[in-house]
């Protein structure tokens, strides 16, 4: 017992290790490296967030829900999109929301909706993070990050609404549903400061839920990763004293 506990003790902080120890392995020490860190970055992003919501859309048909309306900026290629699938509306003020769909009054469907993309954070999550730092390709390293990362970065919107929805399953704040539950944190927030008793305690166990689960997803792609023969990253042990 104690040794699985060990594991998963190293598996929940090895997220961060590995985003600090990698940046030293693609870098080593080399200044331009970071350009092609941040071009990495750039385009993982620019592909991450088009295919993050078609998961969204893929979730929540493979549940049994339908799919109306899918808002993409066009940055990222929501005119192309538009042209290949009818839901698709080249627009938005968020980078992407999928603004239209019925999950036929099913939570377990609307779970699944959310949890689509987060298929992204097991592969190529971690695996692919610490494959090119171990292999000194930083702009690999940089395209990977969003994908590793998704949870920690869909803090403020999925993970909230992921929070949010299993609150509302129990008392006091089931009664509550319709103001805690939503894709967008600050909005909820706003709306919840212009009533006269808003269910603050329900929506600060929302957001905690939101960042335990996000911790989780992360250390579920380490564990992964680990078992498809990337282990965690690791600083080079110094040399030995002569």
């Amino acid at each position: 017992m104690s040794g699985w506990l060990h594991r998963g003790a190293r598996h929940l902080l090895a997220p961060l290790r590995d985003l600090l120890e990698g940046l030293d392995l693609v870098l080593a020490g080399r200044l331009p490296a970071l350009a092609w860190v941040f071009a990495g970055l750039a385009v993982g992003w620019w592909l991450y967030v088009p295919v993050h919501e078609l998961l969204h859309v893929a979730g929540c048909r493979l549940a049994g829900g339908t799919v109306e309306r899918l808002d993409l900026d066009p940055i990222y290629g929501a005119d192309l999109l538009a042209l290949l699938l009818p839901f698709v509306h080249s627009g938005s003020e968020y980078a992407g929301r999928l603004s239209g769909f019925d999950t036929r009054g099913s939570d377990w469907i609307y779970l699944a909706t959310d949890l689509g993309p987060f298929v992204l954070a097991f592969l190529p999550g971690l695996w692919a993070v610490r494959r090119a730092a171990r292999a000194a390709r930083p702009f690999w390293f940089g395209a990977a990050l969003p994908c590793a990362y998704s949870p920690w970065l869909s803090a403020t919107g999925d993970a909230y609404e992921i929070g949010s929805l299993a609150v509302s399953q129990v008392p006091p704040w089931s009664p509550q549903r319709e103001l805690l539950l939503g894709d967008d944190l600050f909005l909820r927030a706003s709306e919840l400061a212009q009533l006269e008793q808003p269910p603050w305690s329900g929506f600060a166990l929302a957001v905690i839920l939101g960042l335990l689960w996000a911790v989780a997803m992360t250390a579920g792609g380490s564990a992964l990763a680990a078992r498809l023969g990337q282990p965690p990253l690791q600083a080079p042990a110094p040399p030995a004293a002569r």
